[in-house]
């Protein structure tokens, strides 16, 4: 499809304020770039913080001053992913009935942003395109609060470190010749602990490379990842010999849309990143999804907080990042963490020693600090095998945590809380390639269906590492790609003749192993006109002599006819493919009186007609 637009959102001067407790000052108003002009701010309609966040007080030690979740959406547009194999044509006759137009799409992940018509309801009209199957996923783009506060400035240093044996991690990796990328609020790189490890970025809110710090939160989160060791000065990240891509993706005030940090992951994927921490509460959001898989296939691992609600979220688990909650010093979860089946691992968020913006130290609190303390783990891990596989990191990461709470798996700490030095072993240890193909099966339509018009067509698909493109091919004809997750096609079943078709996929891994799903075998049948008796050289009350007497007929259709066959008193004698038939009746061999014959013609759908003349001797 066409409208592509690499940075999708910008900061303007028009800009409509939004409230929401003691988020004042929320003057956050995102416009589209390159031609996607013409946006509002926030929807009057849309929801206030969760109340647990709304009636919180000046924040107390190692209490999160926010959410760190959904303050609003963008008025007057949509995210919506068409399924791959979908026509423009189609496209744009699915954004018909609400007058839609698409403004431009994410080049990576073919996420479209979609223009409404002013006054619209978003809500609605993200409802009303759920229920057609021509689309992924349709969501609303959601602004979202930083997961952070800044308390305790006198803390001198940091639990976190030996907690999660960093110093033991330490002694076979650094970080050094990983780019983790910090999608924030910008970062302040002449801040003596971060600026040796610094490198170029992108501000994705304005669309240029200034990438200060606009807010604080981003230099707090880059230092608990990779703030910089062995400099006298300060503390030290996870990762402390690891580089920092400053992407900023956040407002004034810190709120991020869920287009700009889609964007973000993009542009890590892109420009050598080899982690991505998201510190913001975007686990649902299925477009930061489909960015996070396609970094993914890339080698990359996204790391995204888990936020700071304190209630449990109904987000469905994934695997295309991991989910991170928090942990205090006694390695329990404080009462502010988000929790719910989406979250993987957990690790320290209570009073993390960490830079600030202007040079400073502080302690802060938040799953916007367990995400970065995780992705420096990553990196370390990373940095002692390059070889490793996204899903090797998933593995490594869940076998090697500290186990927490329930047994196994829990929705409050995930697979436990992570343990840098013990991942960092295991991580060395490995060093075979990926030689196993995905499994792919195509779940709808099931075979023997009837089909017609444009054919979603579902999947089942899994990898040991992941999945990094699907393929559909109708007749073993290669028809359409999908390389953006969740991979979802669709076939526009009029490109073929109407009758029995067979549809397979086939599911590629990012080390090119290849599964193949069992065909599917349906029948296309979009043509619902009849055929034409256009001959028949027997009538009504014709009489025929004691002889052989030739019958005869034609059929015509709008495509073609497929069979015709003769039938004498209710006995088929004749059968012919095509529009034509004849046969020859002995007259002499049957009783006087009358005598049925119906000729009847079928076309490829199915569809048939028949004529029926009674006739004499």
């Amino acid at each position: 499809m066409s409208h592509q637009c690499p940075f999708p959102v910008r900061s303007t001067d028009s800009r409509r304020c939004y409230r929401t407790g003691n988020a004042s000052g929320f003057t956050l108003l995102l416009a589209l770039i390159a031609g996607l002009s013409g946006y509002a701010g926030l929807s009057e309609a849309a929801p206030a913080a969760p109340a647990q966040a709304r009636q919180h007080a000046a924040p107390s030690a190692g209490m999160p001053a926010s959410a760190g979740g959904p303050v609003g959406w963008a008025r007057g547009r949509l995210l919506v992913a068409p399924r791959a194999g979908l026509s423009e044509s189609e496209f744009a006759k699915a954004l018909k009935p609400l007058n839609a137009k698409s403004r431009g799409r994410f080049a990576r992940t073919h996420t479209h942003v979609l223009e409404l018509p002013p006054g619209m309801d978003e809500v609605q009209a993200m409802q009303l395109l759920k229920k057609d199957r021509r689309f992924k996923y349709v969501e609303l783009d959601m602004a979202i609060a930083p997961s952070l506060s800044v308390n305790d400035p006198s803390l001198s240093n940091s639990w976190a470190l030996p907690k999660i044996q960093a110093p033991t991690a330490w002694d076979a990796a650094n970080g050094n010749g990983v780019v983790i990328a910090i999608l924030d609020t910008g970062v302040d790189g002449n801040h003596p602990d971060l600026a040796a490890n610094m490198v170029p970025g992108w501000n994705l809110f304005d669309n240029n490379a200034d990438t200060s710090d606009v807010h604080g939160h981003g230099t707090s989160v880059s230092g608990s990842a990779a703030a910089v060791g062995n400099n006298a000065t300060g503390s030290a990240g996870v990762a402390w010999g690891a580089k920092i891509m400053p992407l900023r993706i956040s407002g004034l005030d810190g709120w991020a849309y869920f287009s700009t940090i889609a964007q973000g992951v993009n542009w890590a994927a892109d420009n050598g990143a080899r982690v991505a921490n998201i510190s913001y509460g975007v686990s649902g959001s299925a477009s930061v999804q489909s960015a996070a898989s396609y970094m993914r296939s890339k080698g990359g691992v996204v790391i995204a907080a888990a936020g700071n609600s304190g209630v449990e979220e109904t987000i469905a688990a994934h695997d295309s990042m991991l989910s991170i909650s928090a942990t205090g010093s006694s390695d329990t979860r404080p009462s502010w963490s988000s929790f719910g089946n989406y979250v993987d691992l957990a690790a320290p968020g209570v009073s993390i020693y960490t830079p600030t913006r202007g040079g400073g130290y502080a302690s802060v609190s938040g799953t916007s600090f367990s995400a970065p303390i995780t992705a420096g783990t990553v990196a370390l891990m990373f940095s002692v095998n390059p070889r490793l596989t996204p899903g090797d990191v998933d593995t490594i990461l869940k076998a090697t945590a500290v186990d927490l709470g329930t047994a196994g798996f829990d929705k409050y700490y995930g697979f436990g809380r992570i343990d840098a030095a013990r991942a960092v072993a295991q991580a060395a240890s490995m060093g075979s390639a990926d030689t196993q193909a995905p499994s792919v099966g195509i779940t709808a339509p099931t075979g023997g269906a009837v089909v017609t018009g444009v054919v979603p067509v579902d999947l089942a698909y899994s990898d040991n590492v992941g999945v990094v493109r699907v393929e559909l091919y109708v007749d073993g004809k290669l028809v359409a790609t999908d390389d953006a997750s969740p991979y979802a096609l669709a076939w526009d079943s009029n490109t073929v003749p109407d009758g029995a078709h067979t549809l397979s996929t086939r599911a590629f891994d990012a080390a090119g192993n290849a599964g193949t799903s069992a065909s599917v075998s349906v029948s296309v049948r979009n043509d619902t006109i009849v055929p034409v008796i256009s001959g028949f050289n027997l009538t009504t009350g014709m009489i025929v002599s004691p002889s052989r007497q030739t019958v005869s007929a034609s059929a015509t259709d709008n495509q073609r006819v497929a069979k015709m066959s003769l039938t004498i008193d209710g006995k088929e004698v004749a059968v012919s493919n095509g529009g034509s038939i004849s046969y020859t009746w002995n007259t002499r061999r049957i009783a006087k009186g009358a005598h049925n014959v119906t000729v009847r013609a079928w076309d490829a759908a199915g569809n048939t007609v028949a004529k029926s003349v009674t006739v004499y001797r």
